[in-house]
């Protein structure tokens, strides 16, 4: 389906140097923030107090969250567990104080403001857990990056395998950048959310690819720059709808969703619009610097018989 179609191929190989030198900067700078400041780690990954409370009657989360603020935990997860009147609450770990003397001090808190609440459980939860969560999370982006290069090498060529592979991890390091300059909590649901950009913007990309690869076939006196100019133009009705539908949700989820959400609606959304331009300024154009030509995706046929063979046709 297309709501409209552009007639003349837009020139987006002739300023892929400039893109490509953005995207450079971009990357760099997203790096020196990951060495610089580091992430802002949730509690699954620095360990902390876990919380089970249960309240006489139905509570909103907000005034739990500022409860905990006002005592010094602004940096606490809070969630419904189970029905509305059970809360999970997770407190990150305070130098000075132990497990016991952080529930007590939340207890009294939350009862002082909302009288009735009980303690249902009191969980500690090491660094030692957290520090495997981050190592099976390196593993799962290990294995999502070697399943993209090995599936473009068969879609394609190997030509685009790198570039897709380049442009994907262009997107994950730049999501990281934004969570380490702004110090935004980064958690397992963002985790989750870099993962789903990686699968996302690699679709992008085989969408690009596969009608590059149609030019290809139809356009026989195309240069490659401007085959690779009409791919990425004739797809740009679909990218228009099929992104921004998806945005339209994932922004509902970030304004609408709650703290829970906040996040992981935050990293998809600079994931996809990244994963946008990665797709047509990255992977593109690193294709077309890798020297991708007509015969790297297109295989030609072998002719039926040698012209200058004397047995040529001869039957018996």
């Amino acid at each position: 389906m297309e709501f409209f179609r552009i007639r003349k191929d837009i020139p987006f190989m002739q300023r892929a140097l400039i893109f490509n030198a953005i995207s450079l900067l971009t990357f760099i700078a997203a790096v020196f923030f990951l060495i610089h400041r580091g992430l802002h780690l949730s509690i699954e990954f620095t360990g902390g107090t876990v919380l089970e409370v249960q309240y006489p009657q139905a509570v909103p989360l907000e005034p739990v969250r500022t409860t905990l603020d006002k005592i010094g935990y602004s940096d606490a997860q809070v969630q419904s567990f189970g029905t509305s009147r059970n809360v999970m609450i997770r407190l990150p770990v305070k130098h000075g104080l132990t497990s016991a003397q952080q529930s007590d001090q939340v207890m009294a808190s939350l009862n002082q403001d909302t009288p009735g609440v009980q303690l249902q459980s009191v969980e500690f939860v090491g660094p030692q857990v957290g520090k495997e969560l981050a190592t099976n999370g390196l593993l799962a982006l290990a294995c999502v990056v070697v399943g993209i290069v090995i599936y473009l090498s068969f879609r394609f060529e190997w030509k685009y395998a790198v570039a897709g592979v380049i442009a994907n991890l262009h997107d994950v390091v730049i999501i990281l950048g934004f969570f380490a300059f702004f110090q935004w909590e980064f958690s397992l649901s963002v985790l989750a959310a870099v993962l789903a950009v990686l699968g996302y913007s690699v679709n992008e990309s085989v969408v690009i690819f596969d009608r590059i690869r149609e030019t290809f076939r139809r356009e026989r006196k195309l240069s490659v720059m401007e085959v690779i100019n009409h791919g990425i133009t004739s797809t740009m009705s679909r990218t228009i709808i099929t992104h921004g539908c998806t945005q339209m949700m994932v922004l509902s989820m970030f304004l609408f969703g709650g703290p829970t959400l906040h996040y992981f609606a935050l990293a998809l959304t600079v994931g996809i619009l990244f994963g946008i331009y990665s797709s047509v300024f990255v992977a593109a154009a690193l294709a077309m610097w890798l020297g991708v030509k007509r015969e790297d995706l297109i295989k030609e046929k072998k002719a039926a018989h040698d012209p200058n063979d004397p047995n040529a046709g001869a039957q018996v």
